[in-house]
């Protein structure tokens, strides 16, 4: 894994935002198109700001997924992770496509085969992601399933999840933050060519302490990001404040 640490949030999302250019731009020179995941939340407002600015990305040539949706949430509700990504993408860049997850669907499972077969039908060019405070990637909270082989998977979120969307500001109150969610699982993220991480802010300081001088273990969500050979985990002061050590470091 490739870390780098810039001062600011800003930084942070501008670097990320280059290479994520960058990659797009290498996948469309070599086989005419690039498919994309994208992250959502608090700390990506950086980073999809910085890159949806630029002016070089041949967007109608991207084919993006998304992570994860609550199961049940209607895609207008503030927290819906479709309208995030409506709002922050699609109505900024016009993509090519766009697969959303239907977290409101009638059945949660059909929806996620739905969405699974159509990742499944080529290869990902390039990850974004993010790590929650809990260490969750996705909605892949601890202890998280390192095997399962379904592209997407309904999710059940533990405490910690559901506070860090309340704290976010996303919902009111804590009950109305949704118990289930459909996730991305792990190994179809691990799948993708490259993954670039995107994860400013304190609040995940020791996530990323413990993803990066723990065991890689399913305890820790993140931690597997390590065993992925083109993995760039982009990190500000604040979220690296807790290493014991700076990692290798550009920028």
């Amino acid at each position: 894994m490739d870390v780098r640490i810039l001062e600011t949030k800003a930084e942070l999302g501008q670097a990320a935002a280059e290479r994520a250019a960058a990659a797009i731009g290498e996948a469309i020179a070599r086989q005419g198109r690039a498919r994309v995941i994208a992250a959502t939340g608090a700390s990506q407002f950086e980073f999809l700001d910085a890159l949806t600015a630029m002016r070089d990305v041949d967007w109608p040539r991207v084919e993006m997924f998304h992570l994860d949706e609550y199961v049940g949430l209607p895609e207008t509700h503030p927290a819906s992770f479709r309208r995030y990504l409506r709002e922050r993408i699609v109505e900024r860049v016009h993509p090519g496509s766009f697969n959303f997850i239907e977290g409101d669907a009638t059945d949660a499972g059909t929806e996620c085969r739905r969405v699974g077969e159509l990742i499944s039908r080529q290869p990902i060019d390039v990850a974004f992601v993010g790590i929650g405070e809990n260490g969750h990637l996705a909605f892949n909270d601890p202890p998280a399933d390192f095997e399962t082989e379904e592209p997407y998977l309904v999710v059940a979120l533990d405490a910690a999840c559901r506070r860090q969307q309340l704290g976010e500001g996303w919902f009111a109150r804590l009950e109305d933050v949704p118990s289930h969610a459909i996730s991305m699982s792990i190994r179809q993220i691990l799948k993708a060519k490259e993954i670039l991480a995107v994860v400013p802010d304190a609040r995940k300081a020791a996530a990323v302490r413990d993803c990066l001088s723990l065991t890689v273990s399913p305890d820790r969500p993140s931690s597997i990001l390590r065993t992925h050979p083109r993995t760039t985990l982009f990190l500000d002061r604040d979220s690296a404040a807790l290493l014991p050590a700076r990692p290798r470091t550009e920028g």
